[in-house]
């Protein structure tokens, strides 16, 4: 299919708009607990203004507009505003280093910035005075970009609208250029895939300078018409009265968030209203009937990642399968690939595979890297480097990263396996296992934990004897770190480099 075939996001926007000026888009809740709403006429009229403040600022169709923000209005109005211009953002983690956003800026050269007030000192020292600097205050829901209402340029699909770096779990962060379409099919698949209707709200908790907020919650959201819940940051101990305040009825997490909820002792909140929770990542048996419990609906789990723009398999609705990452998403083509590149038959595991088309269906490219692109694909299929097999009804099953196969005396060892063991144990809230170097097998297994709140005390000595009763030799970790906490990227991923260093 042709690029002209593909609608907008900024198109999906405006048809959000003309369905219902009057119905509700917004709810910001601030760190005080103030709540402010719009409806999609008066977010509208808020994007016109924003998007003629950075008219004037010159921003302009091709133009880059730099994010550094935590979850607040002005995040939302910019990235919708950059839409109607033509232009596209690069949202950053607010709480990077000057060196890691400068880093950043240098690489797509942005017209205009906004920060938070708070963190304006280390934003500015980045930016170098290479451009116009707008500081927000993040707990306000006022929008600073309050410029003469412009109706913007007519956007096509193919038109550059973002560039999110990677969190950089692995390796150094590759720019991903994300298109119009891409926004478009990305809340399109996913709106149909949670069911979402106009009526149903979503709650935001998630940051949103990441895909998973973007995507999965606002861009369905716009898709179908519904409203948003957006909550400043994230707090384990508030999520469930935070739904039910909302009256949410979808939500989207990973997997450490939802153990963080567990680990606060949370006990079941009135008026939750739940019926969609997508998740990420495993977690166990115990902990999901918890938590489903909790929400009062059964979550399900979805596999996805940046590049490829909706997450492209995910749990089906009816009778979900816990620690599987689902099925093909409609529209998604998503396969399995053996090491020597030939098919991998069902019960196997072998490299997950997706095909699409690029700028539409998946991501255009990355950042002023056509090498690595390139790379990234092979017979039209991109690389994802995760591991998975197939197994009943085609539900696709996790066995991690490439990096997460362990070579132990000759035998491959699935770094997935060793943390599922650790995991298993009632003591252990969360495990992480990377391989260290071995003069005679190589490398083996090291495991990181976390403990269970409240839980009995182990011992290392305990958690190695708890291994070797469900391990094979080769899989037991040689050593058992008990740690306060896992280094982490901003939505949880474990960052094993760093475990590593």
């Amino acid at each position: 299919m042709s690029a002209t075939g593909y609608a907008t996001f900024a198109g999906r926007w405006a048809d959000a708009v003309a369905a219902g000026r009057g119905r509700p888009f917004l709810a910001f809740e601030a760190p005080d607990g103030t709540v402010t709403r719009w409806t999609y006429g008066e977010f509208d009229d808020a994007v016109a203004r924003a998007a003629g403040a950075l008219a004037s600022l010159g921003v302009e169709a091709g133009s880059c507009v730099h994010l550094a923000l935590t979850n607040c209005p002005a995040f939302v109005a910019t990235w919708l505003a950059a839409a109607r211009l033509g232009a596209w953002i690069v949202p950053s983690d607010p709480g990077a280093t000057a060196i890691e956003l400068a880093g950043h800026i240098e690489r797509t050269k942005p017209v205009v910035g906004l920060c938070g007030a708070a963190r304006a000192d280390a934003y500015r020292q980045a930016a170098a005075g290479r451009h116009a600097v707008i500081e927000v205050d993040e707990a306000d829901a006022r929008v600073p970009l309050d410029g003469r209402a412009v109706d913007g340029t007519a956007a096509a699909p193919r038109d550059r609208l973002a560039v999110m770096f990677t969190s950089g779990t692995t390796s150094a962060p590759k720019g991903v250029v994300v298109t119009q379409a891409n926004y478009a099919f990305a809340g399109d698949v996913m709106a149909a895939a949670a069911a979402l209707r106009a009526e149903d709200r979503q709650l935001v908790v998630l940051p949103l300078f990441h895909a998973n907020a973007q995507y999965y919650s606002f861009a369905s959201a716009i898709s179908a018409g519904a409203s948003v819940a957006l909550v400043h940051a994230f707090s384990a101990s508030r999520f469930l009265e935070q739904a039910a305040r909302h009256q949410a009825t979808h939500a989207s997490l990973f997997a450490a968030p939802m153990r963080m909820i567990l680990a606060r002792g949370a006990a079941p909140v009135d008026g939750v209203r739940l019926r969609h929770v997508w998740y990420a990542q495993n977690i166990t048996g115990d902990q999901y009937r918890t938590l489903a419990g909790l929400f009062g609906c059964l979550p399900r789990q979805l596999y996805g990642m940046t590049e490829t723009i909706p997450a492209v398999l995910a749990n089906r609705a009816i009778s979900p399968v816990p620690d599987s990452m689902g099925v093909p998403t409609l529209g998604c083509e998503v396969d399995l690939r053996g090491p020597d590149g030939g098919c991998v038959a069902d019960g196997e595991t072998g490299e997950v595979i997706v095909r699409g088309d690029r700028g539409t269906t998946m991501f255009e490219g990355y950042l002023d890297d056509p090498a690595t692109t390139d790379a990234s694909f092979e017979d039209g299929w991109f690389r994802t480097g995760d591991l998975a097999h197939r197994g009943p009804g085609g539900l696709f099953f996790f066995d991690g990263r490439r990096s997460d196969v362990l070579k132990v005396a000759g035998e491959n060892v699935s770094v997935v396996e060793v943390e599922a063991a650790l995991s298993a144990h009632p003591s252990v809230l969360e495990a992480a296992v990377i391989g260290e170097p071995d003069p005679v097998r190589d490398e083996v297994p090291v495991g990181f934990v976390v403990l269970q709140p409240g839980a009995p005390a182990v011992t290392e000595e305990e958690l190695l004897r708890w291994c070797e009763s469900r391990l094979a030799k080769s899989k037991r970790p040689v050593r058992v770190d008990i740690v306060d906490e896992l280094p982490r990227t901003s939505v949880g991923k474990i960052r094993k480099f760093l475990l590593k260093r």
